[in-house]
C-alpha cells in the first residue's frame, strides 16, 4: 500500500491472483466497465446504484450474501455482458484507490501483461512505477508479473516460467491448485497465469463515482 500511495509517473498496480485477472475476464466477457472500490458497504451501494454485478472478498475469503467472489471462473459464469462490475478486494482495488499520485494509471495482471507493456511504451513516460500489491503478503506472483512487465518494456525477453518458480514452490500454490481455498476454484489458477491471453490494457480513470477501469486495445 505504501508503494501505491507513493507511486508516480505512469503507474501499473499489479494483482495477479486475482483482482485484475477478474477485471480482464469480466471485460472480455462483455462487462461495460469495472468500478474499483475500497470499502465493502460502498461497493454494495454503488453496485445497487449502477445495477452492476458485485465481486468482493475480505482477506481473500468469500463474503456472506455476495455470491460472486473474487474469481475469474465465477465471473465467466455470472452473465456480466452489458453490465458494469463493481470490485472490492483486499489488495488490488485498495492499491488503485491509493495510487492518487499517478499521471497515468493501469491495472495489471499476467493475462494483459504484453498489452500493458505496449500501452506503457506508447505513453512515453519518463517514469514507470510497478506496484506488486502482494509483495508484503508473501505472494510472489505479483513480483513475477512486475519483473515480466519490466522485461517486456526493456526488450529483455523475460523468462516467465523462471519468474513464476517461487510461486509454484509455495504451500499456498499447492493449496490453490487443489481447490482447498474457499471461494477460489482450482480453475482460477490457470486462468490467472495465462500470460498475454488478452490484447487490451486496462487504464484506470477517476470520475465522480471513483476509479473506473476499461479495456483499451494495445
Amino acid at each position: 500500500m505504501e508503494g501505491a500511495r507513493t507511486a508516480r509517473g505512469t503507474v501499473v498496480v499489479i494483482d495477479v491472483l486475482r483482482a485484475f485477472s477478474v477485471s480482464a475476464y469480466a471485460l472480455w466477457a462483455g462487462a461495460t466497465e469495472c468500478r474499483l472500490v475500497a470499502d465493502l458497504d460502498e461497493a454494495r451501494t454503488l453496485a445497487a446504484r449502477l445495477d452492476a454485478a458485485l465481486s468482493a472478498e475480505i482477506e481473500g475469503l468469500p463474503i456472506e450474501g455476495v455470491p460472486l467472489s473474487n474469481s475469474p471462473t465465477l465471473v465467466l459464469g455470472a452473465g456480466v455482458r452489458g453490465r458494469p462490475l463493481v470490485q472490492r478486494t483486499s489488495a488490488g482495488t485498495q492499491g488503485i484507490v491509493a495510487a492518487a499520485g499517478a499521471d497515468r494509471l493501469y491495472a495489471g495482471s499476467l493475462v494483459v501483461a504484453s498489452a500493458t507493456a505496449r500501452a506503457v511504451l506508447a505513453a512515453s513516460s519518463e517514469l514507470l512505477t510497478l506496484v506488486a500489491m502482494g509483495e508484503d503478503r508473501g505472494h510472489p506472483e505479483d513480483r513475477a508479473c512486475a519483473l515480466y512487465l519490466e522485461g517486456l518494456v526493456c526488450g529483455a525477453g523475460p523468462d516467465l516460467e523462471r519468474l513464476l518458480a517461487p510461486l509454484r514452490a509455495t504451500p499456498r500454490y499447492r493449496e490453490l491448485v487443489e481447490g482447498r481455498w474457499p471461494g477460489f476454484p482450482a480453475s482460477d489458477v490457470d486462468l490467472c497465469l495465462a500470460a498475454d491471453r488478452f490484447d487490451f490494457a486496462m487504464p484506470v480513470v477517476r470520475d465522480e463515482l471513483g476509479p473506473r477501469l476499461t479495456a483499451e486495445a494495445a
